[in-house]
This record gives C-alpha cells, structure tokens and sequence, in this order.
C-alpha cells in the first residue's frame, strides 16, 4: 500500500516556500496608525479610514491608551519590524497629520485643511465599488507633480515611495492590484491632494448587450423574439449601463486579469472608483528626529544663517555636557565597583586568616585555667564551706581552719540612709507585735485575708465595761 499525503520532497518545497514568503512579508514596511490626544468623534473615524487604506501592511486592530507615550509605541514597534507611523491629533484650531520614519526620522508634519470621510465619499456615489478582496493588497501609489520645486517636496515623494512596498512591473500580477493611491502635489497652493480609488478592469469592443453577457447578472430577455436583438441592438438596455470610455483609459493587457472577457492582448478599459477618504494636506515642517530634533524646513517661520548658526552651537553644547555626566557617570560606577571588589578581597582573606587561626589553636595541648582563676574559685570553695560551718555549728570558724575565706563583716563606716530608714522600721515593729490568734497556727492570719485580720484585731482588743441601769 503506498503513502498516503504528501511526500518529502513536496513537504520540503512547501517549507520552503513558506519560508520565502515569511521573509518577503518581513522586508515590506509596515505601519501604526493611530491618533493622538482629544480629537473627536471625526478624526478618529479619520484615523481608522487611513488604517483601512494602509491594509494588510499595518495594525488593524491596533488600540493606544492615553497612558501610552509616543516612546512606548517606538519601544514596540522597533520587535515587530514597523517602519512607520501615521498619527492624527487635533488642536483647537486645526487638524495634524504626522508621517514618522522608524527608528531615525525623519518626521513631516502636514496639516489637513480638507478632509472627507470614507462613508461620505461612497453616500455621494451612485454606484461604489468596495469589497473585501480589494484590501488583500497593498495599493498602487501613483505620484504626480513632484517635480523640482525644492529639497522638501523631494524628501516628501520619497517617504510616501517608502510608505509602500516596491513593484517590478516585469514580474507583477495584475491581479493583485485592486486599488490606487494618488497624491498629487500643487505647487502653486503648495498643497496635496490626497485621493483613493478602486480599480476595475473591463474589455471594450463589445456592445452593450455583449457586456451584459459577460457580466454575472443575466438581462431579461423575456421580451424578445431572439438573442440577436439583445446583441445587434442592445434591446431592453438603459443608457446609464454603458459608460464612456476612451483613449484617456484603453489599454492592451500584458497578462489575463480576473474578469470576464479580460484576456491578454486584448483592450479593456481601467475604470476608477473613488472609495475614499479625501485629505487636502499642506506640509509645515519636516524634522530630523522621530517627533524631535533639528527643524530641517519650516513654512511659516524663516531663520537667519546667525540664528541657525547659534542653535547648532547650543545643541553642540547640549551634546557635550551630556557626554560629560555620562563620562562621569561610568568612572563612578567603575569607582564603586573597584572598591566592592576590594572590601570582598579582604574580607575574604580575614576570613581565611580567621579560620586558620581557629584551626591552629585546635591541635595545641589545652595549658588549663590561669593561676588568677584557680585561686577565685578556691577561694569560693573555702566560702562554701565556712557558711556550711556556721549554719551547723552555729559560730563563727576558727581564722586557720579557713585562711582564705572572707569574713562577712559588716561596713564600719557610717550607716547610709536606706539602713537607717530600715533600722527604724525594725524598732517600730518591735514594739508593736499583733498578738497571737487562739487555737490557730502561725499561718492562719495569712490564709484568713485582710478581713479576717482585721477580725482578729478587733477579738484581741478588750471590750469596755456595760454601763449600770
């Protein structure tokens, strides 16, 4: 029984393919687009008509928090290989369109005196052509008018190049191109226009009722006697189906394109439709960072060649300082490191010296206690032993039994005043001892509480004599 599925070399072939096609996808720029601060509920329909032009090479569903700065968005963009940034704000007089270059700049910043929305474009049409299969591509830039007016108007034409992968009209499909993006630029209002269509393609040469044949819906032909008619004539047919074409979009195809009756060398006419949105943009300035940096053109403000001369100096200056506290900032970092290693080196070799003394001292011969500390503790044996003597014997011992026992003896100097306030305490109680309770132990009176003393107190008084009748 042989193999099922594919086999190796086929599953080869297709890993490889798939690889190509992965690192293709990769070498194409790819785009954010986003807007920024309170714009509205316009601008930021705005802003998502832009993302639906930029499609597939951008972030469709794409969310940016308030919290989120233009560096956490670089910080991000830089893994998932984003070439681009297409930024949308609003201030209260006028609205901003920023084009960034990752990671370096530069950044042109326009701003969009006119601008229509994708829903109001299609509403004002008749007929809108705007399906899904159009955005499976990028779209056809088209650049017109970018001639030599200046270094700005060059560097404006290359970013929007850059903004869409290159074509070669040698190995391109057709097929793929299915919408087209027109900027053009007036050099007298120093404006762009900014203009989005859908592209289709239909074979010319035929008549009405042919065209109707081929397209998908068949006409009606209940009324007529024979299919000549709908051909020859065009029976049954409005005169709004048939749309003027002439030399301005006839054109003989290269290759076959999808479509009925489009075959290769054949006239067809390339149709536009415009799906929006419409932007009316005028360049302000550009700037050599991404969102900072230089001003490399200004529209409304002119420098002088001083003035320019003394913002490079400042910006010099500012550079140098900042080498300077970095310089700094390494020999401090070197500095501490240097003296952690040193306090561990010698810390370490104490340590070890420690441990070797420790070691040392363990196999010498133990010399015992020193003669101070045996003389102490006999000392204190022979103590012991003279309170033992007297608690037994009831007198004092004999200076030669033990020599080296200390009498207790009382300070001959005068007595302090805590012994005098405790000798008084002892005569006073002297003098007045409570009597003994009858028929009860030492230890009754403690046992019995302070109301039972006082009972006994009052039993031990004599009670005075009755007085006679």
């Amino acid at each position: 029984m042989g193999q099922s599925g594919r086999s190796r070399h086929q599953k080869r072939a297709r890993a490889q393919a798939h690889l190509r096609n992965l690192e293709a996808y990769a070498a194409q720029p790819h785009s954010f687009v986003f807007a920024r601060g309170r714009v509205g509920r316009s601008v930021q329909q705005l802003s998502m008509d832009l993302r639906r032009v930029m499609e597939p090479l951008t972030a469709t569903r794409l969310q940016i928090r308030k919290k989120n700065s233009l560096k956490d968005c670089v910080a991000v963009a830089g893994p998932l290989g984003v070439t681009h940034f297409l930024i949308v704000s609003k201030t209260e007089t006028n609205v901003y369109f920023k084009l960034m270059r990752l990671p370096g700049g530069p950044t042109l910043t326009f701003r969009i005196n006119k601008y229509t929305l994708v829903r109001d474009v299609v509403s004002s049409l008749r007929r809108h052509r705007m399906h899904e299969q159009q955005f499976a591509h990028p779209p056809l830039l088209v650049l017109n008018s970018f001639g030599p007016h200046g270094m700005h108007v060059k560097l404006m034409a290359t970013m929007f190049q850059n903004l869409f992968p290159s074509i070669n009209v040698h190995k391109v499909n057709l097929n793929t191109i299915k919408r087209c993006l027109l900027i053009n630029y007036n050099p007298d209002a120093q404006e762009l226009d900014f203009r989005h269509y859908s592209i289709k393609v239909v074979p010319v040469g035929a008549s009405r009722g042919m065209k109707k044949l081929l397209q998908e819906k068949f006409p009606n032909m209940s009324r007529l006697q024979d299919i000549s008619e709908l051909l020859a004539t065009g029976a049954g047919l409005s005169e709004s189906e048939a749309e003027p074409d002439g030399e301005h979009n006839i054109t003989e195809l290269p290759q076959a394109v999808a479509g009925r009756g489009n075959m290769r060398a054949q006239q067809s006419a390339v149709r536009l439709t415009e799906i929006g949105p419409r932007m009316t943009l005028e360049l302000i300035k550009i700037q050599e960072g991404v969102g900072e940096g230089n001003v490399l053109f200004h529209r409304l403000v002119h420098k002088t060649e001083e003035e320019l001369q003394a913002i490079l100096a400042a910006k010099e200056e500012k550079l140098r300082l900042k080498a300077q506290r970095q310089d700094q900032q390494a020999q401090n970092v070197r500095r501490k490191r240097e003296q952690r290693e040193a306090h561990k080196k010698k810390s370490l070799a104490g340590m070890k010296r420690a441990q070797a003394e420790a070691d040392g001292d363990s196999d010498a011969e133990d010399p015992g206690a020193p003669p101070e500390a045996e003389g102490t503790s006999q000392q204190e044996e022979e103590e012991d032993e003279a309170e033992y003597f007297r608690q037994a014997v009831g007198e004092e011992p004999d200076e030669d039994m033990f020599p080296k026992a200390a009498k207790r003896r009382r300070p001959t100097g005068p007595p302090g005043k805590k012994q005098r306030l405790k000798e008084q305490k002892l005569d006073r109680g002297s003098d007045r001892r409570p009597q003994k309770a009858k028929g009860r132990g030492p230890g009754a009176q403690a046992k019995m509480g302070h109301r039972g003393a006082a009972r006994n107190r009052g039993q031990g008084r004599p009670r005075p004599p009755k007085k006679a009748a």
